[in-house]
């Protein structure tokens, strides 16, 4: 009877470090001094300072995102999400007054900044990896990295066999409602329709909502994916962002021109990563911006990760600005904004050379640092 609750005990001790090996955790970890930290310190400051923005509309205003939720647990708080954030913008001003580059010298990083290792939630992630091979040669000491870009189109202000797709703005009934009032409102238009039925037209129909401009399909289903959409119109270019969704939630193990999960737009005046509504979003920039799971994360956690090409190694840093349905419990995945494309061949072929998988750190300013 001892032999067998003793061996009981031993197979569930395994079992569980088996299943802690799998998901998601950090620990305290300095990268290898050795590679070339490449990252643009003014454009880092810009995209932190926005965060920080947000941020300050506090806890009450964003309950999902303002909080250090998954990354209290490992003893990140806050407090220092928030002082990371501000670090950058003051050591970039250094680096301006004293011609050096302090946020790309490893020994002035290692200085102010303790670095915690991400290991992937790959327990989840294989759970998912059917026929999805990024995900299923995914390993626990590496992230998976996405790519995202804005989508730049071809549009017009009216309907044509180009363009037979609009894009539409908030339904009518609820111009005057906040995002907190039209949410308590299950019956407005816009909880009412899934995409497939808006592609049929009902809201044309019943002229339930404004077009903004008229796109193809390809450039439709890019801009509900991406959440902004560059549209040149004869020559002009104007930016449109996610306003507010339908409710439903986005499916993975469905392909994206089967999804029911619709947004609708606003015109903006730049690229726009997340805000729960569009009064207040984050202004974001390529290169410096991940989208991620911060409804676990919290919002505005500072990534330094190790991108490998071919050729070489480097470290970028970049901080967690934007979302988007496929983050929805999603600790094994990282998407990077890189750019501006008209289409996805030329997306492809500025990025074919980006790896799929990173090494991947959380950056914490010291407790001391100034």
């Amino acid at each position: 009877m001892k032999f067998n609750v003793l061996l009981s005990f031993l197979v569930c001790a395994i079992y569980s470090t088996h299943l802690l090996a799998n998901a998601f955790s950090i620990s305290k970890q300095t990268p290898p001094t050795s590679l070339k930290i490449n990252t643009d310190s003014d454009k880092l400051c810009q995209v932190a300072d926005n965060t920080l923005a947000y941020r300050a509309l506090g806890n009450a205003y964003d309950p999902a995102v303002i909080h250090a939720n998954k990354l209290s647990q490992f003893g990140i708080t806050e407090k220092d999400i928030e002082r990371t954030l501000k670090s950058l913008c003051e050591f970039a001003k250094h680096d301006d007054m004293n011609k050096t580059h302090q946020l790309t010298n490893f020994e002035f990083l290692t200085k102010h900044y303790d670095f915690y290792r991400i290991s992937s939630d790959t327990k989840h992630a294989k759970k998912l990896s059917n026929k999805k091979p990024l995900l299923k040669n995914l390993s626990a000491d590496k992230v998976l990295m996405t790519k995202y870009y804005v989508h730049l189109a071809s549009g017009s202000d009216s309907k044509t066999t180009e363009t037979p797709f609009p894009l539409y703005a908030l339904p009518f009934d609820e111009h005057h409602l906040s995002l907190e009032e039209a949410n308590t409102q299950k019956h407005l238009t816009r909880f009412k329709y899934g995409k497939q039925a808006i592609l049929g037209g009902v809201i044309d129909a019943k002229k339930l909502a404004k077009p903004l401009v008229y796109l193809s399909r390809e450039d439709l289903e890019s801009a509900l994916l991406q959440g902004t959409i560059v549209v040149d119109i004869k020559g002009q270019q104007r930016v449109y962002n996610v306003h507010r969704n339908n409710g439903i939630a986005y499916d993975r193990a469905i392909k994206p021109y089967l999804q029911n999960r619709y947004w609708y737009f606003k015109q903006v005046d730049g690229i726009l990563g997340y805000g729960k509504d569009a009064d207040h979003k984050i202004e974001v920039l390529p290169e410096v911006t991940f989208a991620g799971d911060i409804y676990q994360l919290g919002l505005g956690a500072l990534v330094f990760a190790q991108f490998d090409f071919k050729s070489h190694s480097e470290y970028r840093m970049a901080v967690m600005a934007d979302t988007g349905g496929a983050f929805e419990n999603n600790l094994y995945q990282l998407d990077y904004l890189a750019g501006s494309y008209p289409g996805i061949n030329a997306y492809y072929d500025a990025n074919r050379h980006m790896p799929d998988y990173i090494d991947a750190w959380f950056m914490v300013l010291k407790g001391d640092a100034q």
